[in-house]
């Protein structure tokens, strides 16, 4: 899959359509924001779980224990993993399968009544 991911890329930068469908694509999904640190054996059983809908949103790791994340560390630092999306609080400690699928999907509906 990476590998594909990593091809894919590469001829992004030589054809302008693809890249501008690439762009198009990512843009409309949704931003899942995981604040987490290193080592964080929860984050990586999290990342594990969120794997099969992956395709639905951009995975962001903010790492809080670095010098510009001092209001996440302050924030979350007994709390991790966390999860916000689009900005906003979704969970803590466990994924929720159920509230991610949930939250994803009146996303989606937005999404299409604002059409």
């Amino acid at each position: 899959m990476l590998w594909l991911q990593s091809w894919t890329l590469h001829l992004a930068k030589y054809s302008k359509p693809l890249q501008r469908m690439l762009c198009e694509a990512s843009a409309k999904l949704p931003v899942l924001t995981l604040f987490t640190k290193h080592p964080c054996p929860l984050c990586e059983e999290a990342k594990v779980m969120l794997e099969p809908y992956k395709h639905k949103f951009i995975l962001q790791e903010i790492d809080i224990t670095l010098p510009d994340h001092s209001v996440w560390l302050e924030k979350y630092k007994y709390e991790i993993p966390v999860f916000h999306l689009n900005g906003k609080f979704l969970m803590k400690h466990r994924v929720d399968i159920q509230k991610l699928e949930n939250q994803l999907l009146n996303l989606e509906l937005q999404d299409e009544s604002s059409k």
